[in-house]
């Protein structure tokens, strides 16, 4: 059917402006006001509107899209109370939204733009997007372009595809992804042929060009190409699995088929913990629905299965993807923003919807834009004292700050590569998704190859380094290529509300009073994907044993929790007689799970004056409780638990 050739406002419904004054959305959901694009400036519109917002995690307890529309927007708050009511969206007869910079920023969840689109909209107005509205054919633009729709033009729909690539303006004109990709299959949409010459290309670059579908010998590309690409695998988990099987329904039929189950798995472990949580209380029928329904899906395709076993998860979909499935040279696609810590493994791995995860699972394919690279060239060696996490709040703070990262994939290599281990790696490229990047890539080597080899038995070295892809000498980076000294890197935290608030320790006295002050903490929280890997629960092993030796542990009045990513490493943490540690010091351990991460697990805030310091990936509000919450490494985290207060690790502190 697709979308219309010109695209005017419909007469009698409205159009939302989402104003940094929140009265002024108030009176606009209530029907008392309607504001017009001329009697506003951009900059009285709110940025960086991110997907917890849009749909909090809770929302996506509901996978038919339109009950999530029910809740749309329920993430913003003012003084604990919803600034959009239940239905407010839905009831208040509107097509266009409108915001300022970077809509739909952070997690790749799709719910977001679904609980725009079955509230009512279809056009969607900012500065600048995240990709997420493309798969659901909602049309964005400018707010130049809706001045010429409130003046009453006909404008036409190529219009709300420029500055988009060649695949993007086809989903859009086709009416969203599923139309597109079964138009594509059958011959009536096209894209332009790949005639890209031979070029020098980036690790990314090259793994897409070796995943060309239709392809005779090699391929070439460079950023802006569009191009249908073979996926290598993927997984999705029991937040997402439901609405994929949904939707694979409703497109394809009961009795529709995955082209390659196989290289794809469902994972148990973003709401393991869940039914624990009070505020998470009242969605445990919910909760079981998606379980069950994630049951049918693996049952009805046969992917690999990782459900939990007695209540127990095997862990976190990104950990446990990375030990036991992906390889260097992987495309991977799976329904999660941090699918990009695949990318630590030398693979190009990044977070999709779950309509674009259902449409690759039905053709084997997938359409991407070519993205533009950023590249990290690291040197020397960090201090004692920080870690890869230290390194990644840098680049928050300083790059991607200037939006250098923005839909880029940033890639890691150099000679100070070396010195971080596999595990420190993975948090440079899980973490690329808080810099707004495409996916995070990480250059491979021996060290690595050892890492899978360790962990797949029968796996064969040789046959691994035939996998590896390098970037070629003289890619072109259109990010440039930033040198970081990891021996400049100080340890860092990040305030509340953004992981890019970043501030770096006095390196005099390892102290960040000077800028933070004295920030009492009750909770300390280590543990998620980014921060439940072997090398993390090291670092938070050093600190304890080093507090113990003094004579010290958890401070009284602080819950410090430490949760496992994945089953392999809660093993290693019993092998290294790290739970004995634990215990002496007063640390609760966690079976494996995503937890607090994602507000569903043991070290949830309970209250707005809570405080916490956290080693997870992201900070926004609400997302893990209403109380404040900030970001630092491992290391600082278990310092902090010891001290009561936020602190910087640094060696010999506590003697």
């Amino acid at each position: 059917m697709g979308n219309p050739e010109t695209i005017t406002l419909t007469p009698g419904k409205r159009v939302l402006f989402l104003t940094k004054d929140p009265e002024l959305i108030r009176r606009q959901l209530r029907g008392q006001l309607d504001l017009k694009m001329r009697d506003l400036r951009v900059e009285e519109l709110m940025d960086d509107i991110n997907t917890d917002a849009m749909t909090p995690a809770w929302a996506c307890f509901d996978f038919k899209p339109e009950d999530i529309a029910r809740n749309a927007y329920a993430g913003i708050t003012i003084d604990g109370e919803r600034l959009f009511p239940q239905d407010s969206l839905a009831g208040g007869n509107f097509e266009v939204i409108v915001s300022g910079f970077r809509k739909g920023v952070g997690s790749s969840r799709e719910t977001a733009v679904q609980a725009e689109k079955w509230s009512g909209i279809r056009i969607a107005i900012a500065v600048s997007f995240a990709p997420i509205n493309v798969a659901q054919g909602v049309l964005m633009g400018d707010h130049a372009l809706l001045l010429r729709l409130e003046a009453g033009e006909a404008v036409p729909l190529g219009e709300f595809g420029e500055g988009w690539d060649a695949i993007t303006r086809e989903v859009i004109a086709s009416g969203g992804l599923f139309p597109f990709t079964k138009a594509y299959a059958r011959g009536e949409r096209q894209l332009p042929p790949l005639s890209t010459p031979a070029r020098p290309m980036t690790l990314a670059e090259k793994i897409l060009a070796s995943h060309v579908v239709g392809s005779s010998g090699a391929a070439y590309v460079k950023p802006g190409d569009a191009v249908c690409v073979r996926v290598d695998g993927g997984y999705s988990h029991e937040f997402t699995t439901a609405q994929v099987h949904y939707f694979l329904e409703q497109e394809y039929g009961p009795d529709y088929a995955v082209a390659n189950p196989g290289k794809f798995a469902v994972f148990e472990d973003h709401l393991i913990y869940a039914d624990g949580v009070p505020r998470m209380a009242p969605f445990a029928p919910k909760i079981g629905i998606l379980r069950e329904l994630q049951r049918r899906f693996q049952a009805h395709n046969r992917v690999l299965d990782f459900s939990a076993r007695d209540g127990v998860s095997p862990g976190i979909c990104h950990s446990v993807a990375r030990e036991r499935i992906i390889e260097p040279g992987d495309l991977i696609q799976a329904t999660d923003s941090h699918t990009c810590m695949g990318g630590s493994l030398g693979a190009l791995a990044y977070g999709v919807g779950a309509t674009e995860y259902a449409a690759l699972l039905v053709s084997g394919f997938t359409f991407v834009e070519v993205p533009e690279t950023i590249r990290f060239e690291l040197a020397g060696r960090l201090a004692p004292d920080c870690t890869a996490k230290d390194v990644m709040l840098h680049i928050l703070a300083n790059h991607a700050k200037q939006q250098l990262t923005l839909d880029r994939v940033m890639e890691f290599g150099g000679e100070g590569l070396a010195s971080l281990s596999p595990d420190e790696r993975a948090t440079l490229a899980n973490m690329a998704t808080e810099c707004s990047a495409k996916a995070g890539v990480v250059e491979c080597d021996e060290a690595t190859l050892a890492w899978i080899a360790a962990r797949r038995p029968g796996s064969s070295l040789a046959a691994l380094r035939l996998k590896v892809v390098a970037p070629d000498p003289g890619a072109e980076y259109a990010g440039g290529v930033h040198r970081i000294d990891l021996a400049q890197i100080r340890p860092m935290v990040a305030t509340p509300g953004d992981p890019g608030r970043g501030i770096p320790s006095d390196p005099t006295n390892g102290a960040f009073i000077d800028e933070l002050g004295q920030v009492r903490i009750d909770i300390a929280y280590g543990g998620s994907c980014t921060a439940g890997k072997e090398a993390d629960l090291d670092q938070y092993a050093e600190v304890m044993a080093a507090a113990a030796a003094s004579g010290l542990g958890v401070r009284e009045g602080v819950e410090f929790y430490i949760q496992f990513g994945s089953q392999a490493v809660e093993e290693y943490a019993r092998r290294r007689g790290y739970l004995e540690l634990f215990a002496r010091t007063g640390v609760r351990v966690i079976p494996p799970g995503c937890g607090a991460c994602i507000g569903c697990g043991p070290g949830v805030s309970a209250r707005k004056d809570q405080v916490t310091v956290s080693a997870i990936n992201r900070n926004y509000q609400n997302r893990s409780g209403p109380g404040q919450l900030y970001l630092a490494s491992p290391q600082s985290v278990a310092a902090s638990a010891v001290a009561g207060r936020i602190v910087a690790y640094r060696e010999g502190m506590f003697r």
